[in-house]
């Protein structure tokens, strides 16, 4: 039969179909017949029509309705159950190792905080502040040792405890893909912290009265946070010991199973937080026996969960012990450079190349960039050294200013910011030459060759983009920000083109021209996946109140500056300025980091529009027309 007597025969009856499925009072029994009846057409067109649009069709249609008609009605219930039931009690059984690593750990520096107050009677001072000491003293004086917990709304307490506690339990969790390094940070930090509150109040003859008043929210707050450290200790543990996994499979692994166990925290940090607020707010009123029992049950219900019931699931399933839910990887296929590619899938892709090409880069980096940058680190660090005595009101923004140069301060400020403009070119270059030859083995000859041929004219595109992001003030860039795209392509245009010099300029800004809209998502995507992965180490909005340091929100940098200037006090009395210095290689790395992305995305974006211009992919799709096998289908076969 031949194609279309076989559309004009059936048509009616897939129209009808199309409309029994879309409608909201189809008859059951009619659909199935019909989704039958389908099936039966879509066999039949794989078999005489496997190559024309009426199967692709009528796998579409069949396609659509599977899920309607086989559903199975309560599975998203059911699966909830059985996440809570099973899944996670599993994973915490697996996890256990570490999670009482963690336990242990935050005793010790638990200890370490009391014994240390026993030593020096001054040191809650240090941790916990002067004001915050001397509030609680005034408050034993009026008899009111816990008033700190009365100072507040209930409602406006539960908002912001639970908050606080979340983003406190999430930064504990992960800190722990820096090799666990920002896990054992916080909890040494919350630990001593713990320690020295608890000898305080004993050395004030109040060590019950605070652990009765503390504890009752404390029993859940505590535990989340030393849980939150154990499983930000099993997804690092998965980048550290990949076993006979790859780092990559290991490290999804793990970080599933840790992100399982902080899902199983969070009704337990906002019970801590509701304690906090409408429990311990009130903790004159209750009676001794009440506390007690709060805080016996809240301990009790957290050894069952996170003790007692997984080894009970372990056991009563020890074929699912050992099994790992293994995803898929795809191998590293190559990529199609003549291929269009939209924003979303140029973001997609430049991961994945990111990922192929990461070892490349970071060679580079490491011999040529790094040594570099850290010069001129030094230098503006010398150059600056009376302005870096002090804590900036917006610390990254002056940090930034400092480092790069365009405070304009001086003479070498401007040298220093030409060294800059030229460091992050040869970033550029070998982010470019890496894309180009990710098939290839590294050779530092082919880089050289590369550079010898098209740095000069890598620089020059590079020029305008480069020098207007680091020249001007960062309140002003949003100005010209939608500016930037006229001159994003510039650079990968002139680096990956193969027509003459004066020729990949031209092409470099139509290209950019061209390539507007999609360069503008790619940009307005990048800050924003900048903003989200910075929080938790550096947190853009963090404004700090001069001298007193204290940051609207705390973020990991600012307890590492922390405890850098306490050290530093001991040795000497320029304790801010090497605080300083840890935030500038903070934000070194950070850049070295998001910048090779950014050269990545204008590379795709500069093959999406020469494939626009010039069509090669699809010259080479005409001259293999008509090769197809005869006897296996290929995947454009299966195109819509």
């Amino acid at each position: 039969m031949k194609e279309t007597d076989f559309i004009e025969q059936h048509k009616k009856k897939w129209t009808k179909f199309e409309q029994a499925f879309e409608s909201q009072s189809n008859d059951p029994e009619e659909l199935s017949e019909l989704y039958m009846d389908i099936t039966d057409d879509l066999s039949y067109a794989q078999t005489f029509y496997p190559k024309r649009t009426v199967r692709v069709y009528l796998n579409q249609l069949a396609q659509r309705v599977y899920t309607g008609v086989h559903k199975q009605k309560g599975e998203s219930i059911r699966r909830f159950i059985s996440v809570w039931k099973t899944s996670l009690p599993l994973e915490i059984y697996r996890s256990r190792k570490s999670l009482l690593f963690a336990l242990v750990m935050f005793i010790i520096y638990a200890a370490i905080g009391a014994f240390t107050t026993y030593i020096d009677p001054e040191f809650p001072r240090t941790v916990m502040g002067d004001m915050y000491v001397d509030m609680t003293l005034q408050n034993i004086q009026d008899g009111n040792p816990l008033g700190v917990y009365e100072s507040e709304s209930q409602i406006q307490m539960f908002f912001m405890i639970t908050t606080n506690n979340l983003k406190v339990a999430f930064m504990t969790f992960a800190l722990g893909f820096f090799f666990t390094i920002g896990t054992h940070l916080l909890l040494f930090s919350n630990g001593v912290m713990l320690g020295a509150f608890q000898y305080f109040f004993h050395s004030k003859g109040l060590l019950i009265t605070s652990f009765l008043g503390i504890w009752i929210h404390g029993a859940f707050e505590i535990s989340a946070i030393v849980l939150a450290g154990g499983a930000g200790i099993t997804a690092g543990n998965g980048l550290l010991f990949p076993g006979s996994y790859t780092r990559l499979q290991s490290l999804q692994l793990s970080t599933k199973r840790g992100l399982k166990i902080m899902l199983s925290l969070v009704p337990f940090i906002i019970a801590a937080g509701f304690l906090e607020s409408y429990v311990t707010h009130n903790y004159q009123l209750l009676p001794e026996w009440s506390k007690w029992t709060l805080i016996i049950s809240s301990f009790a219900l957290i050894v069952f969960y996170y003790v007692i019931y997984p080894t009970y699931v372990a056991r009563r399933h020890p074929e699912l012990v050992d099994k790992e839910d293994v995803a898929f990887f795809k191998p590293n296929l190559n990529f199609d450079f003549s291929k269009m590619r939209s924003a979303g899938e140029n973001l997609a892709d430049s991961f994945r190349m990111y990922g192929r090409i990461i070892g490349k880069i970071t060679r580079i980096n490491l011999v040529i960039i790094l040594p570099v940058s850290l010069t001129l680190i030094i230098l503006q660090l010398i150059n600056h050294y009376e302005d870096q005595q002090t804590q900036y009101w917006y610390d990254w923004v002056s940090q930034l200013s400092f480092m790069m140069g365009y405070a304009f301060h001086n003479l070498q400020d401007v040298i220093v910011l030409f060294f800059w403009f030229l460091t992050f070119s040869f970033l550029f270059a070998g982010v470019y030459w890496s894309v180009k030859t990710y098939e290839e083995a590294f050779s530092w000859r082919s880089f050289g060759g590369f550079l010898k041929e098209r740095i000069f004219i890598i620089l020059l595109a590079n020029s305008f983009l480069i020098l207007l992001t680091l020249v001007l003030p960062w309140y002003l860039l949003m100005l010209v920000y939608f500016f930037m795209p006229f001159f994003y392509l510039n650079g990968a245009t002139v680096a990956l083109d193969e027509v003459g010099k004066k020729g990949r300029f031209r092409r470099g800004f139509r290209y950019s021209k061209q390539h507007y809209g999609n360069t503008l998502v790619i940009l307005m995507l990048l800050t924003a996946l900048v903003f989200i992965l910075s929080q938790p180490i550096a947190f853009v909005l963090s404004m700090h109140d001069g001298w007193r340091d204290e940051p609207m929100i705390r973020d990991l940098l600012d307890i590492v500056a922390d405890f850098t200037k306490r050290v530093a006090q001991i040795y000497t009395s320029d304790y801010m300025f090497w605080a300083n210095v840890v935030r500038q290689l903070v934000y070194l790395i950070f850049l070295l980091g998001i910048l090779p992305l950014v050269a990545i995305t204008a590379t795709f974006g500069f093959y999406s529009e020469q494939e626009r211009t010039e069509a090669n992919g699809l010259k080479k799709a005409f001259k293999n027309f008509g090769k197809r096998s005869r006897t296996q289908e290929m995947e454009a076969d299966f195109e819509d």
